[in-house]
């Protein structure tokens, strides 16, 4: 069977998804769910549109970026009805309707997620029903006319690179603007891409921790933290901002559909 190739988006939309969960037993939840929330994704994207499901299983690069378990997590263990949420970010712009359309078909399904039960409660997916809702397009965000030397990212969940054949976990300019760039680069409508770019950013301030998500496989470490970034040369820092608002949707590294390399610019005054 030959493979499956993701057709060019006919919408430059961009979509991140928040999906309320309430927990429908009690006990210690596993410290990583990101196989068993991207197997969830993947199984409503398939009920919306199984041929779409399948290209985005062969992809190179995924257009889906995924968090882990969002939520309080009680010493002794979960007890029903314990709030919880994901968030799903769509970089190809026909993907909204079909997994809004897996959800609706899954609807008073239970979901379980590694053995562990939880009921849907509710699908955000209006900007300012949730602070980690969004919506935009590849052409506003190229619009962007903030444009700022000095960037700072927030690493919000554990974020590495695959640097030549080893895995770095130092966020370094070069390997966040390239990881952004690429992406950018193979959903982007083609007069809105990128050519390519030698970084010349340097890293003027950071406070970054190492942290391990484990995985079937063993565990994955990552950083997490807060990098800026400073770009001398305009043009590089006009691509940098562009690229950095786009981090909303699409992370950045290693993993991004398993929860891994959450990252957003940063609107702290570090």
């Amino acid at each position: 069977m030959e493979p499956v190739s993701l057709p060019p988006p006919k919408s430059s939309a961009l979509h991140a998804i928040v999906i309320q969960l309430g927990a429908a037993g009690k006990g210690a939840l596993p410290l990583t769910l990101g196989r068993a929330i991207h197997a969830a994704v993947m199984q409503w994207l398939s009920l919306g549109d199984f041929q779409l499901a399948e290209a985005i299983h062969n992809s190179q690069e995924s257009p889906v970026a995924i968090s882990g378990l969002l939520g309080y997590r009680r010493k002794p263990g979960t007890k029903a009805g314990d709030d919880f949420y994901f968030r799903v970010s769509l970089l190809h712009g026909d993907l909204i309707h079909p997994l809004l359309s897996g959800l609706e078909q899954w609807e008073n399904q239970p979901l379980e997620l590694a053995g562990y039960p939880f009921a849907i409660r509710s699908i955000d997916s209006i900007p300012g029903t949730h602070p980690q809702v969004g919506s935009s397009d590849y052409s506003l965000l190229a619009k962007n006319h903030k444009i700022s030397g000095d960037i700072t990212l927030d690493f919000l969940s554990p974020t590495s690179f695959k640097q030549k054949q080893n895995i770095q976990t130092l966020p370094l300019p070069e390997l966040v603007f390239d990881s952004l760039w690429r992406r950018w680069n193979v959903y982007a409508p083609a007069e809105l891409q990128f050519p390519a770019v030698e970084w010349q950013g340097l890293i003027s301030a950071y406070e970054l921790k190492t942290h391990a998500l484990k995985m079937e496989g063993g565990a994955e470490i990552g950083a997490t933290g807060w990098v800026r970034y400073r770009f001398p040369d305009p043009e590089q820092a006009r691509l940098a901002t562009i690229l950095a608002h786009f981090a909303f949707f699409s992370g950045v590294g290693r993993k991004t559909a398993m929860g891994m390399g959450q990252t957003r610019l940063s609107v702290n005054s570090h």
